[in-house]
């Protein structure tokens, strides 16, 4: 390639990451802003969660009917992304305002979700209209849908840094495409930028109010919970494909009747607790997390509204729903393990994350961004020990394994986390 070749590229690839940053991060301000709305009327009006089937119905229904003629099952979500960039798939540009209006529908009546599903989604749409109106080549394209899953995490974050090494991290399991690294990093941080500086979006903040001193005991301790925390992210994304699983193959795919009964068993699982903190995001208990305890089983509790809801067909995200497990589930351990309250939440929070995500360098640089560098040593290792335990399982079935975790799980290289678990 010379050198005018090389400089026609790279100019592409940075207009075209502008562009996606741009738009993306004003749809993810409109996501942000209009969940915050619709969160607060929800728990205003707790009677709205018995309307939470007909809204599944409804849910059903549209995607049932926009999915047609497209030649994809739009609820495969984030793994129709990933399925893009590896060219296995025809990214549907109609995926992004479904899922924003799914999201919006799961928020406002009470499931369970989070929203980093649908600003990635809608990254990956505005990708492929741009990639279409500029008619843009196979390679190029797929770097470009990495730049719009990169736009999407760092501006429902606020993380730019780890959205730019996310988009390229997300799509396999072992193997970062370096290539994408410039349109990426532009797309996140204009992203990001538009978001927070241009629509005035505040992001949730954490602070860890005590780190302990490096020693070989905490590094002990810490890899003890690393453990715990990606064997819990290993038992959501089991859970949640189980319940997706069974309930396709005993509705047909019926996708109206899967989330009505969700629905019901949400409303059921409600009232028998007695209480809607583990309804919609969950924002509150989250950040109560690193300043006082929590009840001991709220993690589980989350885990199965949150398994129940994605599983039967509502949409969102699971990045906020990870994040509210392994927070409340390190709160909980605080009476166990002699840790600072708020450092064993913040361990939790990106630990689980990490392992569900199989996206170890993410999870570590969310960690940075979130917590100003707070005992940086310690999250590194709980990142890439989560993102070992949680072996062959993933959030995205579509990853594909370019690199065993460990030689110890007998994975083969080149398959899809799905090969692998039918396999196993």
């Amino acid at each position: 390639m010379n050198n005018f070749k090389r400089f026609k590229t790279l100019t592409i690839w940075i207009f075209s990451a502008c562009l996606i940053g741009a738009i993306v991060g004003t749809t993810t301000a409109v996501l942000l802003k209009t969940n915050d709305f619709l969160g607060n009327t929800r728990e205003n009006h707790s009677w709205f969660i018995y309307f939470l089937p007909l809204a599944g119905i409804l849910l059903g229904s549209l995607y049932m009917q926009l999915g047609k003629n497209t030649g994809n099952d739009l609820y495969k979500g984030n793994n129709l992304v990933i399925e893009g960039v590896h060219a296995k798939s025809k990214m549907v540009k109609r995926l992004g305002p479904l899922v924003y209006l799914g999201t919006f529908l799961t928020v406002l009546f009470g499931g369970s979700t989070g929203r980093e599903g649908a600003a990635i989604q809608m990254g990956g749409s505005v990708a492929e209209a741009v990639n279409q109106w500029f008619k843009v080549n196979i390679v190029d394209t797929k770097i470009l849908l990495m730049s719009g899953i990169s736009a999407g995490f760092g501006a429902a974050f606020g993380t730019p840094i780890t959205g730019a090494v996310f988009g390229m991290e997300m799509t396999a399991v072992g193997k970062m495409k370096y290539e994408a690294f410039i349109p990426c990093l532009v797309s996140s941080f204009i992203g990001h930028y538009i978001a927070e500086k241009t629509w005035g979006v505040e992001h949730e903040t954490f602070v860890i109010q005590s780190v302990p001193e490096l020693s070989i005991l905490t590094f002990g301790k810490v890899i003890i919970l690393a453990c715990i925390f990606g064997l819990v992210s290993l038992f959501y994304c089991q859970l949640r494909h189980g319940i997706q699983k069974i309930s396709e193959k005993y509705t047909k795919k019926n996708h109206r009747l899967r989330a009505f009964i969700g629905g019901v068993i949400i409303v059921f699982l409600t009232i028998l607790l007695g209480t809607t903190d583990y309804n919609g995001r969950g924002l509150d208990m989250l950040g109560q997390s690193f300043v006082e305890e929590v009840p001991p089983f709220a993690f589980l509790a989350k885990l199965i509204f949150t398994a129940v809801t994605l599983g039967t067909g509502f949409v969102g995200g699971e990045a906020i729903p990870l994040f509210f497990m392994g927070a409340t589930l390190g709160n909980s351990l605080y009476g166990l393990i002699d840790l600072p309250l708020s450092f064993l939440a913040g361990i939790g929070m990106v630990a689980a994350f990490t392992g569900g995500a199989n996206t170890p360098i993410a999870g570590f640089l969310l960690a940075v961004e979130m917590f100003d560098g707070a005992g940086i040593e310690y999250f590194f290792v709980a990142c890439l020990l989560s993102y070992i335990i949680s072996g062959t399982h993933g959030l995205w079935p579509s990853q594909t394994v370019y690199e065993p975790k460990s030689r110890l799980y007998g994975m083969q290289r080149g398959q899809s986390i799905k090969k692998v678990e039918q396999t196993k």
